[in-house]
């Protein structure tokens, strides 16, 4: 990234800024062809060489064959776009969001009803709170 930005610090949270958007440009166009039908069908029928086709990073692909959600919004995913591979697979946004944080859909969800997981711990390097 080109210059140091105050959001980079907050701990287990990547923002998608113009950055990460160029980063995973063709990541996410990937992501938004599987809107199409066909492109479905071609994607699950051999993962591997219809991610050939996109000019994304070894890493962004292996990410993708992997479905580690984490690590392909490190590498410039948006979550709205990665929904795009979880529903071509059959799955929730919630089973998504649960296999993210290590948790089953069950414990997401009654975390979720519960008011969502506690801010401690998510503040900015050097906020107050004991992180600096």
């Amino acid at each position: 990234m080109a210059q140091k930005k105050p959001y980079q610090d907050i701990p287990g949270t990547t923002i998608f800024d113009t950055d990460m958007a160029h980063i995973g440009y063709h990541l996410n166009q990937f992501c938004m062809s599987l809107m199409q039908a066909p492109n479905r069908e071609r994607f699950k029928s051999d993962e591997r060489a219809y991610l050939n086709e996109w000019p994304m990073s070894e890493a962004q692909k292996l990410a993708v064959l992997d479905r580690d959600y984490n690590r392909m919004i490190s590498l410039g995913g948006n979550i709205y776009f990665l929904a795009k591979i979880f529903s071509s697979d059959g799955i929730s946004f919630q089973q998504a969001a649960a296999s993210m944080t290590g948790m089953t859909q069950e414990e997401y969800a009654q975390m979720m009803i519960n008011g969502g997981r506690s801010p401690e711990g998510n503040h900015v390097t050097g906020e107050d709170g004991g992180n600096g």
